[in-house]
């Protein structure tokens, strides 16, 4: 929620508006080359960059040219690398505009040397692929990548939910999708009390602070934004901050902000004190992935505890006890 919190603030939305009123004719234009929706690329751009105020300081020849080198994914940075050649080669991006962050992602949608190979566009027809200076080959070029990874157009993301008492924690898994009809039929409801608009759709259900946080159906456009960056939290930031861009309110459920959250390795600590009772939560490494989770409410199961996977600090106690 702390991160959540940091990226879609008030300053964000507002930026992030005014954006969307001074660019609405690339975004209209892209909406109709692609069908991905105007929101979610600008929430991408204001998560990625700020709006392109903090897109990184290094030059990228140098730090895809020294992680090639350097470092246990050498083999991976050497295609950056060289990728990174190909694009000063043609000419795309000026040299002295090519910087990014320490990894090699540039522009304000933070694009790799490859995913720019892949995805980028020359959609105002200059001739070059500029996603650094250009905003209608940014918005465009991002709205292909999205596109290419399966985006649906004209469907959200995923949809707050309110779960009944006594519900089985077991059924918030990726792997155990059921069309929303489904999940009303076992009590689930759209918190504010809005309709579905289309029963029909397949979700799951993601519970990412626990029992005793909000609840979400997931669409399959959030497997795409997890496409762009796998990470639940980066997924669930870019589609509330295009909620809140079109006029959406906050979530309507609390967040658990007494829970103290885990450091990182308190995260290692529960993934090898899990392995030591026999949980299967995969190598430790300190992320806490749906592997993870599954790990922990399989212990929650074992000691009578709500099986909702959550990494909490009475977790971590219990696994601790003898």
């Amino acid at each position: 929620w702390d991160y959540l919190d940091a990226l879609v603030s008030d300053e964000r939305i507002a930026r992030g508006r005014e954006l969307l009123t001074q660019y609405a004719a690339a975004f209209d234009a892209e909406e109709r080359s692609y069908g991905v929706s105007r929101l979610i690329i600008a929430a991408i751009w204001g998560v990625e960059s700020n709006y392109g105020t903090k897109g990184g300081d290094r030059p990228v020849l140098r730090s895809t040219a020294t992680l090639a080198c350097v470092g246990r994914r050498r083999d991976y940075f050497r295609e950056e690398f060289l990728s990174t050649l190909e694009i000063l080669q043609r000419g795309d991006v000026k040299p002295d505009r090519l910087i990014g962050s320490w990894a090699g992602a540039f522009g304000p949608t933070q694009f790799m040397p490859t995913t720019f190979k892949r995805f980028a566009v020359d959609f105002d027809g200059d001739g070059r692929r500029d996603i650094v200076d250009s905003v209608p080959d940014v918005i465009a070029s991002t709205a292909n990548n999205l596109k290419t990874d399966g985006w649906i157009s004209g469907a959200g993301w995923g949809y707050e939910v309110v779960l009944p008492p006594n519900f089985n924690y077991l059924l918030a898994d990726r792997s155990k999708q059921m069309t929303i009809g489904q999940w009303q039929a076992l009590g689930i409801r759209r918190a504010g009390e809005q309709p579905f608009p289309h029963p029909a759709d397949h979700t799951y259900l993601l519970l990412p602070a626990g029992a005793r946080g909000p609840g979400f159906l997931m669409l399959e456009n959030f497997r795409v934004i997890m496409k762009y960056n796998p990470a639940e939290a980066y997924a669930l930031a870019i589609g509330h901050l295009a909620d809140r861009l079109r006029g959406g309110g906050p979530f309507v459920q609390s967040w658990p902000r007494d829970e103290r959250a885990l450091t990182m390795p308190e995260r290692y600590e529960v993934q090898q004190l899990l392995a030591r009772r026999g949980f299967d939560a995969g190598e430790p490494d300190g992320r806490l992935g749906p592997r993870t989770r599954i790990a922990i409410r399989n212990f929650q199961v074992a000691n009578g505890q709500i099986p909702d996977g959550f990494a909490s600090s009475l977790v971590l106690d219990r696994l601790r006890q003898p």
